[in-house]
């Protein structure tokens, strides 16, 4: 092929390339229902002895969750980590397709903790994720999403029951698809959840917290 012929071809993809459209994110709600929400859906656990207002604040719109690593578990006679965090009451399920929608703000610093569960599973969990160094992570295995310190990311997880297969979409770009664990029932918490390696304090913000079923 002549020089100037080869250069025209490779011209040609790149305008084809630049005048294509943008990739649009997906709607990982659509052809699903919200469920109905009140703030008795919203069942807090925080260290046994503190009271809510020293690791929680509400404003009506974001909801501010913080844990010390040195804090008691959430029961006295618990041997869990410390955790603040919301577990969502009246929507437990065992069949179907459910979803979680949130937008979460993770501030610089926080490091070694789960931000928000799909509980119930072989190992008491079916899908974690988790913060590691200004990292999402699915358990503190693959990335999510990278850098998300210090701004609000849209979460969605999906979880098919009967598949056993969840997905997550990061501002409605697929991130993750993952097989289920198991487990009779299942429910969904969000919140800080102390793992491995954590930094002394840690924190996380949410807003617009849904539930949704698949018609």
């Amino acid at each position: 092929m002549a020089p100037h012929r080869t250069f025209s071809w490779i011209a040609a993809c790149l305008l084809v390339v630049l005048l294509a459209p943008p990739s649009r994110a997906q709607d990982p709600t659509a052809g699903f229902t919200a469920v109905s929400l009140s703030e008795a859906n919203f069942q807090l656990q925080k260290p046994y002895n503190m009271p809510s207002s020293a690791r929680y604040s509400f404003d009506g719109t974001v909801r501010r969750m913080w844990v010390f690593s040195s804090d008691e578990p959430f029961k006295a006679e618990s041997d869990t980590r410390p955790r603040t965090e919301m577990r969502m009451t009246g929507y437990d399920y065992s069949s179907g397709v459910w979803q979680f929608e949130g937008s979460v703000f993770v501030p610089s610093g926080t490091t070694g903790v789960s931000i928000m569960q799909v509980f119930g599973g072989g190992t008491a969990t079916t899908l974690m994720l988790q913060v590691y160094d200004g990292a999402l992570r699915y358990y503190n295995q693959r990335t999510v999403e990278d850098n998300i310190y210090d701004r609000w990311l849209r979460v969605n997880v999906v979880h098919d029951v009967g598949a056993s297969a969840l997905t997550v979409f990061v501002n409605g770009n697929l991130k993750l698809t993952a097989s289920g664990r198991g487990g009779d029932s299942h429910y969904f918490k969000f919140g800080v959840y102390t793992q491995r390696d954590s930094s002394s304090r840690m924190e996380s913000r949410w807003k617009n917290v849904r539930i949704l079923k698949k018609n």
